[in-house]
């Protein structure tokens, strides 16, 4: 087959203004902070990233509609990062928002209404990524099990959101069971559920989490990122990933996702692309637009690519 040159829709990607000191994990993720996250030093990421910024690494690319995911803002009051992305002249970018929202907050129903109230809002994401390692993980151990959290997340599925599964693959199984308990959500897994232990015990026990995450028809996932797991990837090295992706899933619940700017600190937009349309090449027409447009249209009810 021949690779992909259709529409694209961009389903993960972020936008900030980090000069208003609301993204403290940059600061802990820096070589030699706190934190140590999967992407290794985002110290390239303290700047500013805006919708010029956007279109500049993806200038050719052929991106028709993006899917803007809540950034790591922290601090300010409730609904802060939709109201700064409420000043930015957009278009198309940032089409669909995935707002941040905590769950388990007393008020999570109040905040989840203002948010559900956007024109462009499709989903949220709590993140829930856990590592036994404290400095590597984002949160505190079975946050999906705590029952004001739910309480929460079943609001949010009152409102006809997606909710944004961040998880490492250990918690596979758990994310499994939370499925499971709302058989009428709609779930996405991020980033190929971050296979972050390259060894090949670990990349076995993503693969067959993956694998069993995959029969619950309620769930589609990205193949957003792998380059965060894969610092110094080649096409050889990312086909395990992006294909078992494809694989598990299908085309037809699966989407690419940017993951812009963190994607940019090891794989520039362009070179990216051409990874994607490479990894893709052996799928049929329909198949790739399904991949490129099709699901990222259908999960997050986008104008294009219906």
């Amino acid at each position: 087959m021949l690779a992909y040159g259709g529409p694209i829709i961009d389903a993960h990607h972020h936008l900030w203004p980090y000069g208003r000191g609301r993204h403290q994990w940059i600061d802990a993720g820096v070589e030699g902070g706190e934190k140590a996250l999967p992407m290794g030093d985002v110290g390239a990421l303290r700047r500013d990233v805006l919708p010029e910024h956007y279109w500049a690494a993806a200038e050719g690319c052929n991106i028709v509609a993006t899917v803007h995911v809540e950034g790591g803002w922290q601090g300010g009051p409730p609904g802060e990062e939709t109201t700064w992305l409420d000043t930015l002249d957009r278009g198309t970018i940032a089409a669909r928002h995935v707002f941040a929202v905590d769950l388990a907050a007393a008020d999570a129903s109040d905040r989840l209404d203002v948010e559900a109230a956007h024109p462009r809002a499709a989903g949220v994401r709590d993140v829930l990524a856990w590592h036994p390692e404290p400095n590597r993980s984002f949160v505190e151990a079975d946050k999906m099990g705590h029952a004001a959290w739910r309480s929460g997340l079943a609001a949010l599925f009152e409102r006809d959101l997606v909710f944004e599964l961040m998880i490492f693959p250990w918690q596979m199984d758990d994310a499994a069971r939370l499925i499971d308990g709302f058989p009428n959500g709609r779930f996405v897994l991020d980033h190929c559920g971050s296979p972050v232990d390259r060894s090949e015990a670990g990349m076995r026990d993503w693969a067959d989490g993956l694998s069993r995450l995959s029969e619950r028809e309620n769930l589609v996932i990205k193949a957003s990122n792998p380059f965060a797991y894969d610092h110094d990837w080649t096409i050889d090295s990312l086909r395990p990933v992006v294909g078992h992706c494809i694989e598990a899933f299908g085309p037809a619940r699966t989407m690419f996702g940017s993951d812009f700017p963190v994607s940019e600190l090891h794989a520039p937009f362009a070179k990216m692309m051409s990874a994607y349309r490479a990894l893709t090449a052996d799928l049929s027409a329909d198949e790739q637009a399904d991949f490129f447009c099709g699901t990222a249209a259908r999960t997050y009810r986008t104008e294009k690519g219906r």
